[in-house]
């Protein structure tokens, strides 16, 4: 399924994905990312695996899709990453590689485990497989509701947020995208407000989800096809994932809570330019949250 909008392709392989999507069981968007870009392999290039560096939702979802077609996934997994995604990616054949929890790290080890094992690189964002594949959200989200005119997507890498717009603009031009960026982490908006990728020396935020930074493929539909990019505190995201377990009965991650957090903020709230989003559609990203952390806290 291809799309085009102001200079960008979106292709979709969608040989199997009934079939892939009856599977999905890893709690997050990053499934539909890494099955069309495992199942987009050819015979040879799958033989020898695949590889990423991920903290968590991607390094599972690629572990799964690869454990569906039946061949090796290497996962790069820095320090202090979740120990529910982990686990995770264990569960589906994962191997796990640990590195540093910084990026440099990250990529170091990973361009090692290619050099080792010949496997095909599976960037968690920066990858037009990728980018295609969470696409697939819009295609769904607006057969749904058709009316929506306003949407608020996470943004870190900006991986989902490429998919989401391109797709959805194709669909329907006048679609507003926002995104949603915790403060602690809020390169995108530096990003966008500059005109030039920004990155920062450290991030800090409970969205351990949100803590990369644009890449090359991702940055210029960024740019383009966002409006705006809607930053809220740690304490706001909380809250947002909060409600969504008391009033939604939604088991929502902080990096998936964030779009709410920002539609509750009075960023977005006080905004003149947002005052006509009459029809949201929040994207909610991911569900793994790490029960043994979150029910320590309540003992505190």
């Amino acid at each position: 399924m291809l799309f085009q909008g102001d200079g960008y392709f979106l292709n979709v392989n969608v040989s199997k994905r009934g079939e892939i999507l009856n599977n999905c069981e890893c709690g997050a968007f990053k499934f539909r990312g890494a099955c069309n870009a495992v199942f987009s392999l050819d015979n040879d290039e799958a033989a020898k695996g695949v590889v990423t560096h991920s903290s968590g939702n991607h390094a599972a979802a690629l572990s799964l899709a690869a454990k569906l077609r039946g061949i090796p996934a290497y996962i790069v997994i820095p320090n202090g990453a979740p120990k529910c995604k982990v686990e995770n990616v264990m569960r589906y054949g994962g191997q796990v590689i640990w590195s540093e929890a910084t990026m440099q790290s990250r990529e170091s080890v990973a361009s090692k485990v290619l050099q080792e094992t010949g496997a095909v690189l599976v960037h968690p964002y920066n990858d037009g497989r990728i980018i295609s594949g969470q696409g697939t959200i819009s295609l769904e989200f607006l057969e749904q509701a058709p009316q929506i005119d306003t949407l608020i997507v996470p943004i870190s890498g900006g991986g989902l947020i490429s998919g989401v717009a391109l797709a959805a603009k194709s669909i329907n031009p006048a679609i507003r995208v926002l995104a949603a960026e915790p403060r602690g982490a809020d390169d995108a908006a530096r990003s966008k407000a500059a005109g030039r990728i920004i990155t920062l020396p450290e991030t800090n935020t409970v969205a351990d989800g949100l803590r990369a930074f644009l890449g090359d493929f991702t940055w210029p539909i960024v740019r383009d096809l966002v409006e705006d990019i809607i930053t809220v505190e740690d304490n706001e995201i909380i809250e947002a994932m909060k409600l969504c377990y008391e009033i939604l009965k939604v088991a929502v991650e902080p990096s998936g809570a964030i779009g709410l957090a920002a539609v509750l903020s009075d960023s977005f709230k006080n905004n003149p330019a947002l005052k006509n989003c009459s029809n949201i559609g929040i994207i909610l990203s991911g569900g793994n949250v790490d029960l043994g952390r979150l029910w320590d806290s309540y003992r505190k």
